[in-house]
């Protein structure tokens, strides 16, 4: 591929794909089993010598995929070019094949659902977590878009490693609720199963009336008298923690 028909190439495919944001995203999306029509870098060989150097599973796929470009083209497909100077396209997976992997029975791991998230980057994390503790998969509710550039660009890459849709609260997934709440109970003293939907409100606003109602327990993170909340991901990461260490368990495929 030249640099004359990188624009071309890249609007064939873009407006069936997620963006891919640097070295990492590739990786991990490739890890998980992306299909990536279209990768690019201005630096080939600072690519696959990080490749060699962090991620030699995928060393052989990189180097097939990886089209070397000058940095002009490079920064002319991408908004923010990324410190690796890595960017691809990846098709996203079908919104039917989300949504089996999220109502199947028995659930292994609990579903993340984040109740009218506000801040991009946040939910990005959020994934992220989700992806690292083995989590069945990721729901959003209200308008955020949990495959919004900004959110995979936080997920890096492992939107691919985990079921992500966006719901309406009626429509999520088969389960107990648990949702997170300060008047909830101490989690510490609750055991959360494997089927459990765990339900994070929006920093600011709290619980959604239909979130609440929809809860079949509210529990809640030890927290200092005085401070107000612990961020998005921040909640996530210590309840997903709370569950890996009461039974669940970070699993490996």
């Amino acid at each position: 591929m030249t640099d004359l028909d990188l624009p071309v190439a890249w609007r064939r495919y873009a407006e069936r794909c997620v963006l891919l944001d640097g070295f990492h995203a590739l990786k991990h999306a490739l890890r998980f089993g992306a299909e990536v029509p279209v990768a690019v870098t201005s630096d080939r060989a600072g690519a696959l010598t990080l490749a060699d150097e962090l991620a030699p599973d995928v060393r052989e796929a990189l180097e097939g995929l990886l089209t070397g470009v000058s940095r002009e083209a490079y920064a002319s497909v991408v908004a923010r070019p990324h410190p690796t100077a890595v960017a691809a396209l990846a098709v996203r997976p079908s919104r039917e094949a989300g949504l089996e992997a999220l109502a199947c029975l028995p659930r292994r791991a609990p579903v993340v659902v984040l109740d009218q998230p506000r801040n991009l980057g946040n939910a990005g994390a959020v994934i992220r977590l989700a992806a690292g503790f083995g989590a069945t998969g990721v729901v959003t509710t209200g308008t955020l878009d949990p495959w919004h550039p900004a959110v995979v660009r936080g997920g890096a890459g492992l939107h691919f490693a985990t079921a992500v849709e966006r719901l309406e609260v009626g429509e999520l997934p088969p389960g107990p609720v648990f949702a997170l709440d300060p008047e909830g109970e101490d989690i510490r003293g609750v055991r959360l199963p494997d089927d459990a939907l765990l339900a994070f409100g929006s920093e600011r606003s709290g619980l959604s009336r239909e979130l609440r109602a929809r809860a079949d327990r509210l529990v809640a993170l030890p927290m200092r008298p005085q401070v107000s909340s612990y961020n998005l991901a921040t909640s996530v990461a210590m309840t997903l923690y709370h569950w890996s260490a009461t039974g669940g368990a970070v699993r490996t495929p």
